[in-house]
């Protein structure tokens, strides 16, 4: 796996699509204990598992708790690259009430606050449009199962390669990207800035 930044207490690699980002067999944390030799890796923060790009994990359990707390209190900064179907806004915001199915394993709009439904708040900057298609930079300010996906999705503005709310005609894997993170370092208190291109793979080839 690529790594970008290692030190004491934390890694960021850049996360292959199709790989876990969960602590299970095959996962990312599993993989990089053997990569680094280290006993105790740990997730922070998670991205779908067909979803590539940045990600940080801890190395112990105080680098985790405080980089946990920075995800809860709006500390810690992701912003991702999606390439979706239509035409999008300048920039917007996109605020909805979402719920999981969890037999179907699909997040949706709920129509009305309810057991298990969650607010979710993302901002968007559209960077171009081609091809009936655009290029958009999303800052997640909640960080909800299939947000980005779902909330897109619902305003007929499918992500590019997404078999699950998308156009299964789509034959590319999924335009979704961890682009940059943003954070304080957990013992240093320095702050930090990541970021890395998405892969040289239609549709970000798309000259936008």
């Amino acid at each position: 796996m690529e790594l970008v930044y290692e030190d004491a207490s934390l890694v960021v690699v850049l996360k292959p699509a199709g790989v876990l980002s969960t602590d299970e067999p095959g996962g990312v944390p599993e993989l990089l204990r053997a990569q680094l030799g280290a006993r105790e890796i740990r997730t922070v923060h998670r991205l779908d598992r067909v979803v590539g790009g940045l990600m940080v994990l801890s190395k112990d359990a105080e680098s985790a708790s405080e980089l946990s707390r920075q995800i809860r209190e709006g500390g810690f900064d992701k912003r991702y690259l999606a390439v979706v179907h239509g035409r999008t806004e300048d920039r917007g915001e996109m605020r909805d009430l979402l719920a999981r199915d969890r037999v179907k394993c699909l997040t949706f709009v709920a129509e009305a606050p309810g057991k298990g439904v969650q607010e979710a708040i993302l901002r968007y900057e559209t960077l171009g449009r081609r091809e009936g298609l655009s290029l958009v930079r999303i800052e997640l300010v909640t960080g909800r199962t299939h947000q980005i996906r779902c909330q897109f999705s619902s305003r007929g503005l499918p992500l590019v390669g997404d078999r699950k709310y998308g156009l299964p005609e789509d034959d590319c894997p999924i335009a979704l990207w961890s682009h940059s993170l943003r954070f304080t370092h957990p013992k240093s208190r320095e702050k930090l800035c990541f970021t890395a291109p998405p892969p040289e793979l239609w549709p970000w080839t798309v000259n936008f």
